[in-house]
């Protein structure tokens, strides 16, 4: 089937939805093989149940990324201003009542529903929404300190939010935020001055976790901060008992890998499904499989900063560079942990891990990248028709 054929419904740019169905298609694969220990302790041996589950997921999040994306996007510009305020009350509610899954409170159960979702992910997209409202809007103002402290509170709130339950989403989030600064324009000095508080933040914050006894550490995930950083130094804690099985799996990966469905290492690395995706790709598809995975979450980035340059509007330039930026992160420090190139965070790869609510979150921001591709596109097509209807009369006029 022609390329163009098979997009031919579809609308926003082919490359961006190119990637997200090969990224969709490996997670399928990828979730199929990875569940089959899971499926055989929790499902007696019904290897398809969480594939089904995960394909509900896919389907559902299909659905509102096309809906999302034949909207206008600046209608995503109005909804910013009173998306975020409830999503920071959520993350709040959500240290206190949230539901405790691995000594972390991330998640909410919505009453008479009881379906759970990580508030994080609302926030995330929130967040993104409302920077980009910010900037577009507020383009001659930056050079002041004023707004600027406004927007950089918005950002540190909704981290400081996330971060004792989620530090790795929260570290993701705030670069993800100085990324879009830096392309919104804002002046250096006040991103100088906001990346030097954070380094000595993040060195005391270092330092505390490394040096204290755990007896001085506050409760929660401080500990396992702690602990993930020793193992990553060298210690022989469970996270670097993940470590070593990661590093197996991508080691006798190879370049072609073993196959679909003969990996070995799903039944001994925690959380295959998830946390190490990637890992669980390398070893059943080789190098050659890692590396069209993350082929992919490079396509989209650049066809999104392609965006900025095409986009008629600010606030969609913004939109689509910050939520790609948000997920290529995300992916790339995912890909990071699988290959030890990094501590283990907990994060998972975008389209392509098991996943529930964030899986639909996740299609959310793709189709609002979608939106903005549309909407150029569109735009661009109707200049290039008006364009052409003004030159036929004077075609005429001179034969």
């Amino acid at each position: 089937m022609p390329f163009t054929a098979l997009f031919k419904n579809l609308r926003g740019d082919r490359w961006i939805w190119f990637a997200i169905i090969v990224l969709s298609l490996a997670g399928v694969v990828a979730v199929y093989s990875s569940t089959s220990t899971l499926a055989f302790a929790k499902q007696q041996g019904r290897t398809e149940y969480y594939l089904i589950k995960h394909l509900s997921f896919l389907v559902v999040g299909f659905f509102l990324m096309y809906i999302f994306h034949l909207l206008d996007f600046r209608y995503f510009s109005k909804s910013a201003k009173w998306l975020i305020w409830p999503s920071l009350a959520l993350l709040f509610v959500t240290i206190f009542l949230g539901n405790d899954i691995n000594d972390a409170k991330r998640t909410l159960t919505i009453p008479f529903v009881g379906i759970s979702f990580q508030t994080s992910d609302l926030a995330r997209f929130a967040l993104m929404l409302y920077i980009s409202r910010f900037l577009s809007r507020n383009q001659e103002k930056l050079d002041s300190w004023k707004p600027y402290l406004w927007i950089i509170f918005v950002v540190g709130i909704t981290c400081v939010l996330i971060l004792p339950e989620n530090l790795s989403t929260s570290l993701v989030l705030f670069a993800t935020s100085f990324g879009l600064f830096f392309i919104g324009n804002v002046r250096l000095k006040h991103l100088a001055v906001t990346a030097a508080a954070a380094i000595v933040l993040a060195s005391i914050g270092y330092f505390y976790l490394t040096l204290a006894p755990d007896s001085m550490l506050p409760p929660g995930r401080a500990r396992t901060w702690k602990a993930r950083i020793e193992n990553f130094k060298g210690g022989e804690g469970e996270d670097s008992y993940q470590t070593v099985q990661a590093k197996v799996a991508v080691a006798s990966g190879g370049i072609f890998g073993r196959g679909p469905g003969k990996s070995i290492q799903k039944n001994t690395l925690p959380h295959p499904y998830s946390d190490f995706v990637f890992a669980i790709i390398i070893e059943e598809y080789g190098l050659f499989g890692g590396i069209i995975v993350a082929s992919m979450f490079i396509l989209l980035l650049v066809r999104s900063i392609k965006l900025v340059v095409r986009s008629p509007r600010a606030f969609g330039a913004f939109l689509a560079v910050g939520l790609s930026f948000m997920l290529v992160f995300q992916a790339l420090i995912h890909m990071g942990v699988a290959v030890s190139m990094l501590p283990v965070t907990g994060l998972t790869l975008p389209l392509v891990s098991m996943g529930g609510t964030s899986l639909i979150f996740t299609s959310l921001a793709f189709g609002v990248i979608l939106s903005v591709s549309r909407t150029i596109e569109e735009a661009e097509e109707k200049s290039n028709t008006e364009e052409a209807t003004k030159e036929k009369p004077q075609e005429a006029s001179v034969e």
